[in-house]
C-alpha cells in the first residue's frame, strides 16, 4: 500500500555555537501515522520538535511540511499543526471551557463552529462535566488533557506533542492514550516525544531514535529490536553511553 509522505526531513542541522544538536537528519513521516522520537536527555528530541512546529530554524537543511519549506513558508505551515507542549498553557482562574473559547477565539473560530469545535474537542479529551469548573481545581492530568483539547480546535492535520503524558494520573494517561488512537483512526498524523517506553512500543507506528543529534535507527518497535539484536527497546536506550 502507498504511504503518503506529510513530512520531509531533509540534510536538517541545527547548530548552537560549537555544539551541534541535530546532525543532517533526513527522514519522512506519513500521513495517519502515530510516529514517536525517543532518545535520551540533550539527545535533540526538544530541539527537532521546535523546528517541526515552526518555532526554531534550521541551521542548515530544511523540512517540508505538506510540500511547504519550514524555513520559506512557515506560514503556509502552522494552520496544519496543532502543538502541545511539554508545559500547560492554560489560564488557571478560568474555567475549561472559557479556556477552549479563549484560544477558540485566537484561532478565529465564531459562531456555531466555534461552539462544536469547543464540544468535539472535550469529547476526545473526556472533559465534557468537567468543562465549566477552574482550571486550578484540575489535577495535572486534566489540565494536560485540556491542553490537547486547546491544540485539537483549529483541526490540524497534524498533532505534535512533547511528552503527552509527563507526570500525569493512570485514568488521564489512560484517556490520553485512546485520543490519540482514535486521532490516529480520524487520519491525524501524530508526533510525540516521550520517555515512558512501554507507552511508545505500544502506541507507535514507527519509532526514531535519536542520539546526539543523530538518528540511529526508525523503524516499528519490532525493527528496532531486531536492528539492535535485543528483547526490549530499553535496552536500545541503556546502549547510548
Amino acid at each position: 500500500m502507498h504511504k503518503e509522505k506529510i513530512i520531509e526531513v531533509r540534510d536538517l542541522t541545527k547548530n548552537f555555537g560549537s555544539l551541534t544538536a541535530l546532525d543532517k537528519l533526513n527522514f519522512d513521516i506519513y500521513k495517519g501515522e502515530i510516529f514517536g522520537i525517543l532518545g535520551p536527555n540533550g539527545a535533540g528530541k526538544s530541539t527537532l520538535i521546535s523546528i517541526l512546529t515552526t518555532v526554531g530554524r534550521p541551521s542548515s537543511g530544511d523540512v517540508y511540511i505538506k510540500g511547504f519549506s519550514v524555513t520559506k513558508q512557515p506560514d503556509k505551515i502552522k494552520r496544519s499543526i496543532g502543538f502541545v507542549p511539554q508545559d500547560i498553557a492554560l489560564y488557571p482562574t478560568l474555567s475549561g471551557i472559557d479556556n477552549l473559547k479563549f484560544w477558540a477565539g485566537i484561532y478565529g473560530l465564531s459562531g456555531s463552529i466555534k461552539k462544536e469545535r469547543i464540544k468535539e474537542a472535550l469529547s476526545i479529551v473526556r472533559l465534557e462535566d468537567r468543562a465549566k469548573d477552574r482550571v486550578d481545581k484540575y489535577s495535572g492530568g486534566m489540565k494536560r488533557r485540556l491542553n490537547i483539547a486547546v491544540a485539537l480546535l483549529h483541526h490540524p492535520e497534524i498533532l505534535v506533542m512533547d511528552e503527552p503524558t509527563v507526570g500525569v494520573d493512570i485514568q488521564s494517561r489512560k484517556y490520553v492514550l485512546d485520543a490519540l488512537r482514535e486521532l490516529r483512526d480520524q487520519g491525524k498524523t501524530i508526533i510525540l516525544t516521550g520517555h515512558y517506553i512501554d507507552e511508545m512500543e505500544s502506541l507507535c507506528d514507527r519509532i526514531a531514535v535519536i542520539d546526539k543529534g543523530i538518528i540511529r535507527v526508525i523503524g516499528s518497535a519490532d525493527e528496532l529490536k531486531s536492528a539492535y539484536g535485543v528483547d526490549k527497546i530499553e535496552d536500545i536506550m541503556l546502549s547510548f553511553d
